[in-house]
């Protein structure tokens, strides 16, 4: 078996976004507005293609959305190694922060890595949200 995590195009993360995060809504509604201006990785396991992410570096601060692994292959370490490679790609491209909007109920997952939860919280669509962030970069 060969995991493999490469950069696709945003339309490549449609279909898994769609499926994981919001398969009640509309597939437009998981399209971001500056799709355009992300880095999409795509975690392939055997040629299919199992997670996705998108990361979006502004100002040495990288934010990464839509975080979305294949529903019956969640829990074996895909959305791990992919997160991982977001967080060394981040600070290899010197991001001095990485931060995500996470679901209330997926926060332990992103404590693993080290993200705090910081005090912003939010509601959207009925899910609870927390602003969640990294320092990967100590600033100079």
């Amino acid at each position: 078996m060969s995991d493999c995590i490469k950069e696709i195009s945003a339309i490549e993360t449609y279909t898994l976004r769609h499926a994981v995060m919001w398969p009640n809504m509309p597939m437009d509604y998981i399209v971001l507005a500056n799709d355009e201006q992300g880095i999409h990785f795509g975690l392939f396991s055997n040629d299919t293609l199992i997670a996705v992410a998108s990361l979006f570096i502004e100002n040495n601060i990288a934010q990464f959305r839509k975080l979305a692994t294949a529903i019956p292959e969640q829990g074996k370490g895909y959305g791990s190694q992919l997160l991982s490679h977001l967080i060394a790609y981040a600070k290899d491209k010197k991001a001095y922060k990485i931060w995500c909007n996470a679901r209330t109920d997926k926060k332990e997952f992103y404590l693993k890595f080290g993200l705090e939860a910081t005090n912003i919280v939010f509601r959207k669509h009925e899910i609870d949200y927390v602003v969640m962030e990294k320092i990967i970069i100590p600033q100079k």
